[in-house]
């Protein structure tokens, strides 16, 4: 049995109805198949007022095991450090971070906010919020880059604008299963199961990035990249590996990436383009060109097949209408 306690800081509840929507495994098969007991959620716990209080003060102080604390949204510290912009049971929220995460076997931060700070960090952050152990790419956050849980690890980072449900569900089962360890994590703290490809792969624009093909909102055959700045190619998830709904992906139903898996996300580099800002030239990442490859002979290369599909897409409409007049 694995005890765990989620709450909310800055947050719109996105990741909690995205950990709802869980298919494999379902938030049920957590408690039925995994022995995982949520002793409380802000959307679906069933004690109130001074009953979460009294769990709160439990964990803490050990009466309580608790095995893993998850924290969706930004740390709050605004006004000034006080964090009473964000009040929790009597005491700024960012008490009760600081607190059950030392009382924690495992630390989980879901989402952008929690991860690195998301939106509510954008500068000029009046809120003064942070992330957990990041703020965007400097490591640090709100609980230091020294902090590691119970368990030996630091805040293990399920980042997403909301995270997809089935990375949260499948590390909750590897850590109330013992298996975490096994789990290897990247420089930002994420899982390297779910966030080692790049969302370009299995992206079926992919031909067209590689031929430097442009394409825009609702048109096939082209590269959502060099036209409305489909941040794919840069973006560590498995979107394009684990669907969506089991369903699709932003960029399988040609919507350009947004990058929300990075701690940039979302202004970025302003020099490599954001969600507000498109990229508008080639060359500055090593993917761009392949390893080995003389840069110009690339560009010439792929402008040459660019040329050709163009004259290849000409030629099959002038056949058409031949065939057709005939």
């Amino acid at each position: 049995m694995a005890n765990i306690l989620w709450l909310q800081g800055g947050a719109c509840s996105g990741n909690t109805m995205s950990f709802l929507n869980a298919e494999e495994p379902t938030v049920v098969e957590l408690i039925v198949d995994f022995g995982i007991n949520i002793l409380w959620h802000p959307t679906v716990g069933l004690e109130i007022g001074h009953q979460v209080t009294d769990l709160m003060n439990d964990c803490i102080s050990g009466k309580t095991q608790l095995d893993i604390f998850v924290f969706e949204g930004s740390v709050v510290e605004g006004p000034d450090g006080t964090g009473k912009m964000n009040y929790f049971a009597d005491r700024p929220m960012k008490d009760w971070v600081q607190e059950l995460s030392d009382a924690a076997q495992f630390v989980v931060a879901i989402g952008d906010c929690a991860t690195w700070g998301g939106i509510p960090a954008v500068p000029p952050n009046p809120s003064e919020s942070t992330g957990m152990q990041f703020h965007k790419e400097a490591k640090g956050g709100y609980l230091g880059p020294d902090f590691k849980s119970k368990g030996g690890l630091p805040v293990i980072n399920i980042p997403g604008c909301p995270a997809h449900p089935d990375w949260v569900t499948q590390i909750l089962v590897a850590i109330a299963t013992g298996r975490i360890g096994d789990v290897l994590l990247d420089d930002f703290h994420r899982p390297k199961t779910f966030f080692t490809d790049f969302v370009q792969n299995g992206c079926p624009n992919a031909i067209s990035f590689a031929q430097k093909v442009d394409g825009h909102f609702g048109k096939r055959g082209g590269c959502l990249f060099y036209e409305v700045g489909c941040r794919g190619p840069m973006t560590r998830a498995s979107c394009n590996r684990i669907l969506w709904n089991r369903q699709s992906s932003k960029t399988r139903a040609n919507h350009p990436c947004l990058g929300c898996t990075e701690p940039g996300f979302p202004h970025h580099d302003l020099k490599k383009g954001s969600v507000f800002k498109t990229l508008k030239y080639l060359g500055f990442l090593p993917q761009d060109t392949p390893a080995g490859t003389n840069k110009l002979a690339y560009y010439s290369r792929a402008g040459f097949e660019k040329v050709m599909g163009t004259l290849e897409n000409v030629m099959g409409v002038n056949k058409e209408h031949f065939e057709t007049s005939k």
